[in-house]
């Protein structure tokens, strides 16, 4: 097993001291182990073209080995091959299976989202979570898909085609000017924001961490913000909101969920989510001697380890007479 040293000695230094100073030495400690471990494959079932129980025995009969996530009944990890075996299955390449990550497929089931409900994904590619939210909703209803990337928009739209997710509308434009083009007109919103990566540093891929400064974690803050911006704007009074990253920091994070808070007043809470993931951590309600919300514990952090990314989610609520 790699040590929490190793980890110290190859990830970038302004990120490690950042670390011991926004959590307790015991939490930095678990995120940098986090980040010696490699992660085994997972994958959720495409319940648009079929289900659990078949899907688990074409994988019987491949010799793969599985384990059942105990908090979503669609998703497997495979215990002993790797992504790689798997995209040769037939079920892959039928669009029956979906490699994504444990915590990926945590936000969608946040939301929460309901047959024949207007959903808005705004920053969806590559399609894992846009997916995830027509198979929940039964493919009845609408979701918009955004997304400014060129590129990265042919990669969703074959996702989104690959999967049988019909209800699905791929548009190639920047999420920020939604809540203008669109306002209050979404039942929920899954705002899974572009951010710094921290959650995904793997020292034995040095390209996971080898981009991360501290001006590009200003940068995302930037970003996030415009965005939490036009999400509030585009959600129907009474919607939901689910904000998520796959960094660790704080600053992108309960300090973006706070500044809302701040902003929006009581025309804004925060919601406790309808979730229980082991071992994840509630959100910080103290940031660098800073009193934060209390209801930030409802807020969850998932510290990296052999299962999961790192990940922050947070369930926030519209309240109705909201101008």
């Amino acid at each position: 097993m790699k040590s929490i040293g190793e980890a110290q000695q190859r990830l970038p230094k302004e990120y490690v001291e950042k670390l011991y100073q926004y959590f307790t030495s015991s939490v930095a400690d678990r995120i940098l182990q986090g980040c010696t471990n490699d992660r085994s494959p997972s994958l959720r079932v495409n319940t648009l073209k079929a289900d659990s129980r078949t899907i688990m025995q074409q994988l019987q009969q491949q010799g793969i080995k599985y384990n059942r996530v105990l908090w979503y009944s669609d998703g497997l990890v495979i215990t002993n091959a790797k992504e790689r075996r798997i995209e040769q299955l037939d079920c892959y390449h039928k669009g029956e299976i979906y490699l994504q990550s444990l915590s990926s497929m945590i936000p969608p089931l946040l939301l929460r989202p309901q047959t024949n409900e207007k959903v808005a994904d705004l920053t969806a590619a590559p399609g894992s979570k846009s997916t995830q939210l027509a198979c929940l909703m039964q493919n009845r209803g609408y979701i918009l898909a955004s997304e400014i990337d060129k590129i990265r928009v042919q990669k969703l739209q074959y996702n989104i085609e690959k999967q049988g997710a019909s209800i699905v509308e791929v548009i190639c434009t920047n999420g920020v000017q939604v809540g203008q083009q669109l306002p209050e007109y979404f039942n929920r919103i899954l705002l899974d924001a572009p951010c710094s990566g921290e959650g995904l540093f793997l020292i034995t891929q040095p390209q996971t961490y080898r981009s991360w400064r501290a001006k590009l974690v200003r940068r995302c803050i930037n970003t996030q913000r415009r965005l939490f911006k036009s999400a509030f704007s585009a959600l129907k009074p009474g919607g939901i909101l689910v904000y998520s990253t796959c960094t660790l920091n704080p600053e992108e994070n309960e300090e973006i969920v706070q500044e809302a808070l701040d902003y929006y007043g009581e025309q804004l809470k925060i919601l406790e989510p309808a979730l229980k993931i082991p071992q994840a951590m509630p959100g910080l309600t103290e940031v660098r001697g800073k009193k934060m919300h209390r209801d930030l514990t409802h807020a969850i952090r998932v510290v990296p380890n052999s299962l999961y990314e790192g990940f922050f989610c947070c369930v926030l609520q519209k309240r109705r007479g909201s101008v």
